[in-house]
Formats: C-alpha cells, sequence, structure tokens
C-alpha cells in the first residue's frame, strides 16, 4: 500500500506544510473514527480535478462498511459533489438524503481540512482536504450515554479540525506504545477542568488507582492530588494534563498501579471550552519496560566485564611477550595479545551501547590503530587509509569480521610490507543489499594461487567460511601487493536487522 506522502506526492498538489499537518492529523485517526463510530476517509486533492483517497480508519467501536481497502482508489461519483462543495466553501456538509452502499444507507458527512498559517497562528489556510465519514443508518437503536458523549467530542473534533485547531502543533511528538485510546478510558472537563463524563473504563483506572468515588464532578486535578499522596516523583507536565490546558501527556503512579493520560484541549474559535482526557492503564507495559531495562543493563555490565578481562589477558600476553627469549615466542604471544584486543574493541563498542549491534566503522578505526604497533615493532612506517563506511553490524558479526581483518591486516604489515615502509588501503562501500570492504597493501605480493599455512589464515579461513558463512580468496594485484577477496552472502544475515555483507580485503 502507498503511503499517504506517496500518493499526494504522485497524485495530488499539497505543499510539504500541508503533508506535515496530514501526517499529524493522521496520527489521531483511529480516535477519531472511534469517536464518531464511523469509517473515517481522507481525500487528497489531485492534479486532475477529482480527489483520491490517502488514509482510511475503521471504528473499534462499532462495525465498518468497507471491508475493502478503498486507499489509492477514486472517490465515487455520488461523493464527490459533498466533498467538493466542503472543499470549495470550507464549510462541513452533510447529505441530505441516505447515501447508499452496496445496498446499505448512510450519513455522508464532509469536513475541510485547514490548517492555522503565520507564527501567530491568527490565519487559517484554504481547504487542502476534505474528510468524510461513513454512518451506517441501516442499524438504528438508543444510543447509550456514553456513545452521545463519544459522539459529541467527536463532533468537537471535528468543528476543530474545519477551522485548522486541530491537531495542535504543540503537541510533543515521541513514541506512541501505550498510548491511551478512546475505548480504554475517557474523561470530559469542561474549561475549568471539572470533570463532566467519565467512561466506566476510565473510572476503574481511578478506582485502581486510589480513588474510591464517582469522578462527576469532580476536579480532575484534585482528584490526581490525592492519589498521590504527597509523591516527590510527579512529571512536571501533569498539572496542564489534567486540566486539559496543554496536548501533552503524562505518566500517574499510585499503589503499584500507573495511568497514562493524553490530554486533547477542546477549543472554538481559538478559544478553549474544555478538554478530553484519555486514560489507560499501563501498568504491565511499564513493568515490562523495567524489566527490559534492567536486563539491557545487565547485559551491558557483562559486556564491560567481558573487555575489562580479555584486556587483562592482553596485557598478560604482552608482558609474557617482552620476557620470552626467543623472537618466535614473541611473535606468537604478541599475534595472540593482539587477536585477544580485537575482541575487547566489539566488546567495548557493545558495553557504551543500548543495543546488540555496533558501529562497525567506530570499532575498525581502532583496529587499525594495531597497524601502526605492527609496524613499529618492525621498524617500519605504516600509512593505513579508510574511505567509505561499513555500516552498523550485530554483535554476532563484528566480533569475526574485526578479528579476521586484524589478522589481514597483521599479515600485509607483518609478510607483505616485511617490515619495508608502505601503506595498507581499506575502501568501505554500504548499500543495501551488500557491504563490500577492499583492504589491500602495496608490498611484495604473493605467488599467485599460493596462500600460507600459518594460524592467521587458518583463523581468518575458520573466522569468514565457518562462521559467517562466506568465500575468500587470496591473489596478487597486477604490479605489486596483495588482495584478498571475502564474501558473506545474504542469506547468512536474513533474520537479523542488517544489511547482507559481502567482503573484499587484501
Amino acid at each position: 500500500m502507498s503511503t499517504l506522502s506517496d500518493l499526494i506526492t504522485e497524485r495530488g498538489e499539497a505543499s510539504d506544510l500541508d503533508i506535515e499537518w496530514l501526517h499529524l492529523l493522521i496520527g489521531d485517526w483511529q480516535l477519531l473514527a472511534d469517536l464518531a463510530f464511523t469509517d473515517t476517509v481522507l481525500w487528497a486533492p489531485t492534479r486532475e480535478g477529482g480527489f483520491v483517497a490517502v488514509a482510511h480508519a475503521r471504528p473499534s467501536s462499532a462495525a465498518t462498511l468497507f471491508y475493502r481497502d478503498i486507499v489509492g482508489h477514486d472517490i465515487r461519483g455520488d461523493w464527490e459533489p459533498l466533498v467538493r462543495e466542503a472543499y470549495e466553501t470550507a464549510e462541513i456538509v452533510d447529505s441530505s438524503a441516505p447515501a447508499w452502499f452496496e445496498e446499505v444507507p448512510t450519513r455522508l458527512r464532509a469536513i475541510p481540512v485547514r490548517r492555522r498559517e503565520g507564527q501567530s497562528g491568527s490565519a487559517v489556510s484554504a481547504p487542502f482536504a476534505v474528510i468524510t465519514t461513513h454512518s451506517n443508518l441501516s442499524s438504528s437503536r438508543t444510543p447509550s450515554r456514553q456513545e452521545l458523549v463519544f459522539n459529541d467530542c467527536g463532533r468537537e473534533l471535528f468543528l476543530m479540525i474545519a477551522s485548522g485547531d486541530f491537531p495542535d502543533m504543540s503537541a510533543p511528538t515521541g513514541p506512541r506504545r501505550g498510548a491511551p485510546r478512546a475505548s480504554d478510558g475517557l474523561i470530559r472537563l469542561d474549561v475549568d477542568g471539572y470533570v463532566t463524563f467519565a467512561s466506566p473504563n476510565a473510572l476503574s483506572a481511578f478506582n485502581r488507582l486510589g480513588f474510591a468515588d464517582e469522578l462527576e464532578g469532580e476536579s480532575l486535578a484534585e482528584v490526581t492530588t490525592s492519589v498521590l499522596g504527597g509523591s516527590l516523583t510527579v512529571d512536571e507536565s501533569l498539572p496542564v494534563v489534567v486540566t486539559g490546558r496543554a496536548p501533552w501527556r503524562t505518566d500517574v503512579e499510585a499503589r503499584g498501579v500507573t495511568l497514562t493520560l493524553r490530554a486533547i484541549p477542546l477549543r472554538h474559535h481559538g478559544a478553549r471550552t474544555g478538554a478530553i482526557v484519555l486514560v489507560r492503564d499501563v501498568s504491565d507495559l511499564r513493568h515490562q519496560e523495567q524489566e527490559l531495562i534492567t536486563k539491557d543493563a545487565t547485559i551491558r555490565e557483562i559486556h564491560h566485564r567481558v573487555k575489562n578481562n580479555l584486556q587483562t589477558v592482553a596485557s598478560l600476553l604482552r608482558v609474557q611477550a617482552r620476557r620470552a627469549k626467543s623472537e618466535e615466542a614473541q611473535e606468537a604471544l604478541g599475534q595472540a595479545m593482539r587477536r585477544v584486543a580485537a575482541i575487547a574493541v566489539v566488546h567495548d563498542t557493545l558495553a557504551g551501547g543500548l543495543t546488540q549491534a555496533v558501529d562497525f566503522d567506530d570499532v575498525f578505526e581502532r583496529v587499525m590503530m594495531l597497524v601502526a604497533e605492527v609496524a613499529s615493532m618492525n621498524n617500519a612506517t605504516v600509512r593505513p587509509e579508510k574511505t567509505g563506511r561499513f555500516g552498523v553490524l550485530p554483535s554476532e558479526y563484528a566480533t569475526p569480521l574485526a578479528l579476521a581483518l586484524t589478522e589481514l591486516i597483521t599479515n600485509a604489515v607483518e609478510h607483505g610490507l616485511a617490515g619495508r615502509d608502505g601503506s595498507v588501503t581499506i575502501e568501505a562501500e554500504r548499500t543495501a543489499e551488500m557491504l563490500s570492504v577492499i583492504v589491500r597493501d602495496n608490498g611484495t605480493g604473493l605467488p599467485e594461487g599460493k596462500v600460507g599455512a600459518g594460524l592467521g589464515t587458518q583463523i581468518v579461513r575458520t573466522l569468514i567460511q565457518g562462521e559467517l558463512g562466506g568465500t575468500i580468496d587470496w591473489h596478487t594485484m597486477v604490479g605489486s601487493g596483495t588482495e584478498v577477496t571475502i564474501e558473506i552472502p545474504l542469506r547468512w544475515l536474513q533474520g537479523t536487522h542488517t544489511t547482507p555483507v559481502a567482503i573484499v580485503a587484501g
């Protein structure tokens, strides 16, 4: 399905500000459908002079009329006159006779979408979209008091949309996990913050918080203050939320229960007339979030301790290498030290992040420092150069990749350059399907098809072929130097949050 932005860009003529406003409106799309008990459709004008559906919400509070998706479809001929009238007059228009849809009589209402303009917000734009609501007239019954209040709240929000007062641009954006819905609990406030209606779910939520009486007729601010009982950990936005003065969200916690409250101020011609406060018990969600935070902190602490232990091992190997009497023992211990240090770099990066993925560019910059260390031990000057980006990799790929590249760079300095001054270049390029890396040296090169049988070569083969499921090929470049090609296919990264990796290293 095409997104709202795609549809408008492809067929409509709305400005960037209009599209931004529509995205904010779509954020409350389900709320509008639930309050009005209707299917709600957003229509954008097209360059051809018609209208195209760019968003649709089915009510969770009533049966839907549209069992098939209509987003991306042009408007029906019998609906267009009403929509065009609302678009051209900037007024809400109701159908004068039932509008039939698949043999079901419906009431059609068209609401123009406008937005506030200018820094002061005193001016209102011309309509740049139209909302239609489709009510089923075939199942008529006496509505309950809650349904009447919900409908009234929905009507006021649609009036605010037509006057450019909703959505509110001052409302903070952020994650919507746990955001309350109309069915979770709804409280209607008057202009002074007193409750004129509280749905059964909203009342039950406050009862669980510790309030035992009826909410209607009470000041929501005073009720909230009484259940908090002088708690010192109170969100600073709480006062303006419980009085309905600002379109914000906040949490209230007492007796082990956490409620999230969202206020929607109601306005008429810019003047505040009251507010809707949506209520949801998010105790389980907050408990789960706290467990995740605790587990994440534990995992990061484990990575930190592993890093410290690996650094201790590397230090011991370094000391042992200095005390070794033979050059062969010094070289073997030095290589082991660098391998352990490369793994420690990955754990150090994981210990500082919030996910089990690492920015491999940061890891590799630290790994490249080993080039200068190895070169200094050989009394040579090596210029490491890197271009491009590796991107973010999961830890299960970052560790073997860092270790393999450490081996390749070390081999390039120790054997390719063989103690001479030279350069090692690393070129990284990442696309949606592939990460390509070329590491090459300008040393003496290897005889074509001849690969060393040393421990380093065996380690690289095991890491690339065994752990990463890739292929590896050593070859000499034309002229001089060595290049090693490593490729890791797409299928080995499926099921992770990263793109496939292919590596060319030398």
